[in-house]
């Protein structure tokens, strides 16, 4: 009995480790995407390059994730709501990985837009836009250590806010390059912006559903809300 206790208090040490783990790389993906943003909107290339820098970093955490969950697979063969809380801490992390490169790009292309055109308003438009994804992040991740499923299903409806802040944005852009093509390639580089904060709401919806799976035992019956004829298909 006491080697059983044991063992059950050495797994529950490493779920809180790799739990730990999966907040630190949230961390760093919600502060990146703010600093990714904030570089935009002030042209601020050192801080660019700084966001581009740690991204090795959070991929170092998703690959440490990976294997500590390996490791309690083969170790421990948990069952159950053990396995669940495994499974998620893995799918999780891989969303988190996919934000980390988004906030790269987002700092990749801000470098690239320094030198072009601006277009007046989009820096402040697009902020705005990322500040409601990383909230959107933020409560998912809340979701996940409270196993709070009524949280985690407000980040799935609150997606579709953000889908349709990226379509008032499409068609802004969209709208510079008929009216002067001086301006196409600098909204092409904002578009895709646009689109890669769109898509970090996307991770942190499914981020939610496995807060869902993680609680329930079962994903989320219906499907996320979207809005019908979103532009710019899904650049992964």
């Amino acid at each position: 009995m006491a080697n059983t206790q044991h063992i059950l208090s050495a797994f529950d040490r490493d779920l809180e480790t790799v739990q730990a783990l999966i907040m630190r790389m949230g961390g760093l993906v919600e502060a990146a995407l703010s600093d990714a943003a904030k570089a935009l909107e002030t042209q601020d290339e050192e801080l660019a390059e700084r966001v581009r820098a740690g991204d090795a970093v959070i991929d170092a955490i998703e690959e440490e994730i990976n294997s500590e969950c390996a490791r309690l697979i083969a170790l421990r063969a948990p069952m159950g709501s053990d396995l669940r809380v495994v499974l998620s801490v893995i799918k999780i992390a891989g969303n988190l990985e996919r934000c980390g490169d988004y906030a790269k790009n987002l700092a990749k292309r801000s470098l690239v837009l320094a030198t072009l055109t601006p277009i007046a308003g989009a820096g402040g438009s697009l902020r705005r836009m990322g500040r409601q994804v990383g909230v959107q992040l933020k409560d998912a991740l809340d979701a996940f250590i409270a196993r709070d499923v009524n949280l985690a299903e407000e980040v799935r409806q609150r997606d579709l806010d953000v889908d349709q802040m990226y379509n008032a944005l499409f068609r802004e852009f969209l709208t510079h390059m008929m009216e002067d093509p001086r301006k196409i390639s600098a909204s092409m580089h904002l578009h895709f912006i646009a689109k890669n904060i769109e898509r970090v709401g996307d991770h942190a919806t499914s981020i939610a559903e496995q807060v869902i799976y993680l609680a329930t035992g079962s994903l989320p019956g219906e499907a996320r809300p979207k809005v019908d004829g979103l532009a710019g298909g899904q650049n992964e």
